[in-house]
């Protein structure tokens, strides 16, 4: 069974204590991992402190050239990437494939910002003095990421980190670990210097936690549930937090919607990666005058999905993630039972070998059910009926979450009326919830995290802002003091 070590300070490092780490589709243990401690931590961030010093002085278009070394290795092991992926975390290998190739456009756009990293000029309010503000590194940045996208997002989090200077401590789900080792022996072939990354494996307590604690870590970058981001404000001190914490997102159907368009969307959102996506549908909003022939359609549809293993070609969904996923996801079907919400399909395991769960689709759901108002991160769909456009928008809203959103109508006018009333950091018009660009910010508002992701905002994630007063008057000026 092959044996899998951290990389800190440049060289790949073991430990005594492992865990392993299983393919969902059939159980089977992939490898065993090294379980890092608090020493390592410290290592680690030692190694960081001394590395990020060096790595501040590149240039950032040289940086930038050292990004794109990385794309262009990312490109060249898209396949046995994706496949890595699609035996670790379980999705399809068609999305795998678009899980490599998000970290591809990412690393790309990044290298790009090596040439801008803008600041601002902005004229004084006194003769002869010029006003900027310029870009500087925080200094070694704690990564923790999740597993759905387990190349994509770290990736993410990476890229801009280290074209703002910073050093990193990585820390990746304890479900895909492989995927982030192979990440990082990427990174370590294209240039990066020792000590500016640094990969270490094992549970959250003690890896999340001591770094998310340590002094030195001047900021935070997580994406995972609300209830460890709650954990992270209260725990790491006064430094740069940026939490991305999930959603219960919904598509509004209208009546004047073109239903074969919608159904489309409605089963990628709510199916794709079996549900495990942040931005996944996990309710589906009919206007009355449709919605009978919609969820028939939508059942059929469903019904005709095709689990299994995802390096199948024929196969449309995968596996959960673990048993504890698939423990969970059931849970909630029993709960949508236990409040009268009407089963139409699913609602059990499938399969005696790996964490298959069939796509489960409940009707007559009330917005304040709990199938409507909790994330249940798995291939389960609510569907709500409403009267109107206006009640729809109060469904839409009423969660305590706000990342994705959708509308399918031909209505220019409720579109953008849905556009400034939806409270969610996203929202698509005639298209599903889910389908991130690179070169957008992504992050939602509420309960569903406190930063943006990519674009040009990503780059404000892992940078600080300084403001420059150049004074040649020759004389000293006194700021905002009447003469």
């Amino acid at each position: 069974m092959p044996q899998y070590k951290m990389y800190i300070d440049g060289k790949w490092t073991g430990s005594k204590k492992t865990f392993s780490s299983l393919n969902p589709a059939t159980e089977k243990v992939i490898g065993h991992f090294s379980s890092a401690n608090e020493k390592d931590v410290e290592m680690a961030v030692n190694a960081a402190e001394y590395a990020q010093k060096k790595w501040a002085e590149v240039p950032a278009p040289k940086k930038g050239e050292i990004l794109l070394i990385i794309a262009q290795l990312l490109r060249q092991n898209k396949e046995r990437l994706a496949r890595i992926e699609t035996t670790e975390m379980g999705k399809v290998l068609k999305e795998a494939r678009g899980d490599v190739q998000e970290a591809i456009d990412i690393t790309e756009y990044m290298a790009g910002e090596g040439r801008r990293l803008f600041g601002h000029t902005t004229p004084s309010e006194l003769r002869n003095k010029f006003a900027m503000t310029i870009r500087i590194p925080v200094g070694v940045v704690g990564l923790i990421t999740p597993w759905n996208f387990p190349i994509a997002i770290p990736a993410w989090k990476i890229m801009p980190a280290l074209i703002c200077g910073n050093s990193i401590l990585f820390k990746p789900s304890s479900d895909t670990p492989l995927c982030a080792i192979e990440l990082v022996k990427i990174i370590e072939q294209s240039g990066v210097p020792k000590g500016v990354v640094n990969l270490l494996t094992g549970p959250a307590d003690p890896v999340g936690t001591t770094i998310v604690k340590h002094e030195k870590i001047r900021a935070i970058s997580f994406t995972g549930n609300r209830a460890t981001g709650e954990s992270i404000l209260k725990n790491a001190g006064i430094k740069k937090i940026g939490l991305e914490l999930g959603g219960k997102n919904a598509i509004i159907v209208m009546d004047d919607a073109k239903l074969d368009l919608a159904l489309e969307g409605v089963i990628w959102g709510a199916f794709g990666t079996t549900g495990q996506r942040c931005t996944a549908c996990s309710r589906v909003i009919l206007h009355k005058k449709i919605s009978d022939k919609f969820t028939r359609m939508l059942l059929e549809k469903t019904k005709k999905l095709r689990l299994g293993n995802g390096l199948n070609p024929n196969v449309d969904v995968g596996p959960l993630v673990n048993k504890a996923a698939l423990e969970k996801v059931h849970t909630y079907t029993e709960v949508g039972l236990d409040e009268e919400a009407k089963l139409l399909c699913g609602g059990k395991r499938h399969g005696k070998k790996g964490f298959f769960y069939e796509p489960t689709i409940f009707k007559n759901v009330t917005k304040d059910m709990r199938i409507a108002q909790e994330e249940i991160f798995g291939p389960v769909l609510s569907v709500i009926e409403v009267k109107n456009f206006d009640e729809a928008i109060d469904v839409m809203n009423d969660i305590e979450y706000g990342l994705s959103s959708a509308i399918y109508t031909q209505d220019v006018n409720r579109a953008f009326l849905a556009i400034k009333h939806i409270e969610a950091g996203i929202t698509y018009i005639n298209s599903s919830t889910i389908g991130a660009e690179s070169h957008l910010p992504f992050g939602g508002v509420k309960h569903s995290g406190t930063t943006r992701e990519a674009g040009i905002l990503g780059i404000d994630e892992f940078s600080e802002v300084k403001t420059v007063f150049i004074d040649y008057s020759g004389k000293l000026q006194r700021a905002t003091i009447d003469e």
